[in-house]
C-alpha cells in the first residue's frame, strides 16, 4: 500500500508529514522530535552524519559540518559575495556549481540535500510502517528560479523520491491553515525561515486557494542574523582581546553556533549572557540585550517590508484589506518581526500553529489531494517572474507575465528577419526589463533545417509550458514545414544571475528609460528592414522615369539614414513614414508593370474577349 508525503526540505530544519484521518500530521524521529536538523557532517571515515549530532558539533569538526545547503541549490559560486566569510567550511566551485570538498572527495549541495531527504524517508517508513513510500510533495521558496527548482527536484529524486509536485511554500502554509482554521478570505502569508523570505497574498473561498501574488527574497532570511552576530562577535573579540580569529574555522563554528542560540534566547528573554574561553587563557564575557539585538537586524527586517508592499500592489489590494496574517518560518518568532508586520497590515498576525511545521502541514495536504484523498481543494500557483524571448535587436518578448496562475502556457508567433534563412536561434529569458541583456538568461536552443523563404514568410509558433512544479519546456515549431526544437529549462545548477528581488527593483527603476530604449530598438530594426527594399527599388526604376522622379524618395532614404543615428524614436518612425509615402509612387509604377509583363500586354479589351470566349468552349 502506497503514500505520498510531503516534505518541508528547510535552510536550518527539514520536516516531513503525512495526512491523517484528523488532518496533517509531523512524522516524528525515534525520540520524539519532528525537526530534523539540515545540517550533514562527515566523520573520519568519511561516512556522512544527519541531523542534530551533526549540528551539535559532535560528528565532526567545523570543516566537514554544512549546514545552510538549501542557500547553494541551484547556484554558482560567484553568486555569492560576504556572506560566505562567516561559514566555517570550506567551498569551491565555478560560475556553474557549488561544491563542498571533504577530503580528497566533494559533494554538491544537490548530494547533500539528498542526504537529508533519505532520512526523512527512513524515518516516515519506520513511522508508517506498512506504507510503501516513494512518491513525496516538496516545498520551496515562492522566488526559488528554474534552477533551483530543479535541483530540489533531482535531489528528491537522488534520495529514491518519485517527486510528484514541488510547491511554494507560502502557498502550503496557507493550505495547512485554511483547512485548520476553516477560513475564507484574503490571506497575507509572511514567510522568514533559515534562508528566504517570501510574501505572498491568496485568496481561499470554497475550497479554492489561489495565489494572487507573490514577492521576496531567496537570500534573506535568519543566516543573515547569525551573520551580523557571528561579525560583532568577532570585531569585539579583536578590538578587546587583540584576538583575530576570522581565519579560523573552528572558531567561526563555535561563534555562529553562539550567535544562533543568542538569537533564539533573545525571543523570549529581554537580555542574555555570552561567555567564551578564548585561547590565550582569555575570557570574553558580555551581555546582549534585546534593544542591543534588535537595532542590530532592524535594516534585515525593514528589507522585508519592500517585498510585502510590492505583493499588496501586484495583487491590487491594501494592506488594511487583508482578513488574515500568517506567520511563517523560524524567523518569525523575533518580536521585532511580529511587531512590524502587525504595523505593516495593521492587525496582529496568526501564530497559532508552529511557524516551523506548518509548510510540512501543508505539504501533506497537497500530498493528500494528490494522491486522491483530499477531493474539495484547489490549489492554483503563481509563477514569480516573466518569461519571454529575444527578439530582433534585442529586445525581451513576453510570453507569460510574473504572477501569472500555474500550470499555464502561452504561444505565439514570430518570422525571420533575413532572406533565405533556414534556423532560428530561440534565446528564453526570465525578467521584468524591456532589454534582453538586463534579464536572467534560462536556455538557448536552436531550430534548423526549415526551407530558405523570403524573410518575413516563415511562421516559426514558440509554445511556452509551465507545469505544476513551475519548470518551464519551451517549443519551436515552424508551421509551413512542421520543423520542431524544444527544451526543457534546465540551466546549469546557479547560472549568474541577480537577486531576484533586485530584478524586480530593476524593472521598476528602469522602467521608463528601458520603455524608451526598446521603442528605440524596435524603431531602427524596422528602418533596417527598409533599407535594403528602397535601395532596390531606386536601382530598378532608375531606367525607367526620370531622375527627379527618383529624388523624393532619395532625399527620404537619405533622411531616415541620419535620423537613425540619433536617439529619437519618434524621429525615427517619422522618417519611416516619409520614405514609404516617397516610395509609393515607384511601387504602384513597378506593380503595373510586372501586372502588364504577366498578362503579355494584352489590352483589357483583348482579356475580357479571352475570358467570353473561354466560357463558351466550356
Amino acid at each position: 500500500m502506497g503514500k505520498v508525503i510531503g516534505i518541508d526540505l528547510g535552510t536550518t530544519n527539514s520536516l516531513v508529514a503525512w495526512m491523517t484521518p484528523s488532518g496533517p500530521q509531523i512524522v516524528p524521529d525515534e525520540e520524539g522530535r519532528g525537526l530534523l536538523p539540515s545540517c550533514v557532517a562527515f566523520d573520519e571515515a568519511g561516512k556522512p552524519v544527519v541531523g542534530s549530532v551533526a549540528r551539535q558539533g559532535k560528528a565532526a569538526p567545523a570543516e566537514r559540518t554544512f549546514f545552510s545547503i538549501k542557500r547553494f541549490m541551484g547556484r554558482g559560486l560567484t553568486d555569492f559575495t560576504g556572506e560566505l566569510q562567516y561559514l566555517p567550511y570550506p567551498v569551491a566551485g565555478d560560475s556553474r556549481s557549488v561544491r563542498f570538498p571533504v577530503g580528497s572527495r566533494s559533494y554538491t549541495p544537490v548530494q547533500l540535500s539528498a542526504m537529508i531527504l533519505a532520512t526523512l524517508k527512513r524515518r516516515a517508513e519506520r513511522f508508517l510502517g506498512e506504507f510503501i513510500l516513494n512518491e513525496v510533495v516538496i516545498t520551496v521558496p515562492a522566488y526559488f528560479n528554474d534552477a533551483q527548482r530543479q535541483a530540489t527536484k533531482d535531489a528528491g529524486e537522488m534520495a529514491g523520491l518519485d517527486v510528484l509536485r514541488i510547491i511554494n511554500e507560502p502557498t502550503a502554509a496557507a493550505l495547512a491553515y485554511g483547512l485548520d482554521q476553516k477560513k475564507e478570505g484574503t490571506i497575507a502569508v509572511y514567510d522568514l525561515g533559515g534562508g528566504t523570505f517570501d510574501v505572498s497574498i491568496l485568496r481561499l473561498e470554497g475550497g479554492l486557494f489561489q495565489v494572487l501574488a507573490t514577492a521576496g527574497d531567496n537570500q534573506l532570511g535568519g543566516d543573515n542574523i547569525d551573520d551580523l552576530l557571528t561579525a560583532l562577535f568577532l570585531a569585539e573579540i579583536k578590538q578587546h582581546h587583540g584576538l583575530d580569529l576570522s581565519d579560523d574555522r573552528m572558531w567561526i563554528g563555535r561563534l555562529r553556533r553562539l550567535a544562533e542560540e543568542a538569537k533564539k534566547d533573545l525571543s523570549t528573554q529581554e537580555m542574555v549572557r555570552l561567555q567564551v574561553d578564548l585561547p590565550e587563557g582569555k575570557l570574553w564575557d558580555r551581555y546582549v540585550t534585546r534593544n542591543d539585538f534588535e537595532q542590530l537586524i532592524a535594516p534585515l527586517v525593514e528589507r522585508t517590508l519592500g517585498p510585502c508592499a510590492q505583493a499588496l500592489k501586484d495583487a491590487g489590494l491594501s494592506a488594511q484589506a487583508m482578513d488574515e496574517v500568517v506567520l511563517v518560518g523560524g524567523s518569525t518568532r523575533i518580536p521585532l518581526v511580529k511587531a512590524r508586520v502587525a504595523q505593516l497590515f495593521g492587525r496582529t498576525p496568526h501564530d497559532e500553529l508552529n511557524p516551523d511545521e506548518v509548510v510540512a502541514l501543508g505539504a501533506a495536504v497537497q500530498a493528500d489531494v494528490l494522491a486522491g484523498g483530499t477531493k474539495d481543494v484547489l490549489l492554483l500557483d503563481v509563477t514569480p517572474l516573466s518569461l519571454g524571448i529575444e527578439t530582433l535587436g534585442g529586445v525581451m518578448s513576453r510570453l507569460i507575465d510574473r504572477n501569472n496562475p500555474i500550470p499555464c502556457q502561452a504561444r505565439e508567433t514570430f518570422t525571420t528577419a533575413v532572406d533565405g534563412q533556414t534556423g532560428i536561434e530561440v534565446h528564453v529569458l526570465q525578467g521584468e526589463r524591456e532589454i534582453a541583456q538586463d534579464n536572467r538568461s534560462l536556455a538557448r536552443f536552436t531550430l534548423t533545417g526549415f526551407p530558405p523563404m523570403p524573410a518575413g514568410l516563415p511562421k516559426v509558433e514558440i509554445t511556452f509550458l509551465i507545469d505544476a512544479n513551475g519548470i518551464l519546456r519551451v517549443t519551436a515549431r515552424e508551421l509551413r514545414s512542421e520543423v520542431e526544437a524544444r527544451v526543457e529549462v534546465r540551466p546549469s545548477y546557479g547560472l549568474g544571475e541577480d537577486a531576484i528581488e533586485q530584478m524586480l527593483e530593476d524593472a521598476y527603476a528602469h522602467g521608463e528609460d528601458d520603455l524608451i530604449r526598446r521603442q528605440l530598438i524596435e524603431a531602427r530594426v524596422e528602418a533596417e528592414r527598409r533599407f535594403p527594399k528602397a535601395e532596390e527599388l531606386l536601382a530598378e526604376m532608375v531606367a525607367v522615369v526620370p531622375a527627379a522622379a527618383l529624388e523624393p524618395m532619395q532625399a527620404a532614404l537619405e533622411s531616415l539614414r541620419g535620423v537613425c543615428a540619433e536617439q529619437d524614436y519618434k524621429a525615427i518612425n517619422t522618417a519611416i513614414e516619409v520614405l514609404e509615402e516617397s516610395a509609393r509612387p515607384l511601387v504602384e509604377l513597378r506593380v503595373n508593370q510586372a501586372t502588364q509583363s504577366a498578362l503579355g500586354n494584352a489590352s483589357i479589351d483583348e482579356l475580357l474577349q479571352k475570358v467570353e470566349q473561354a466560357r463558351r468552349q466550356v
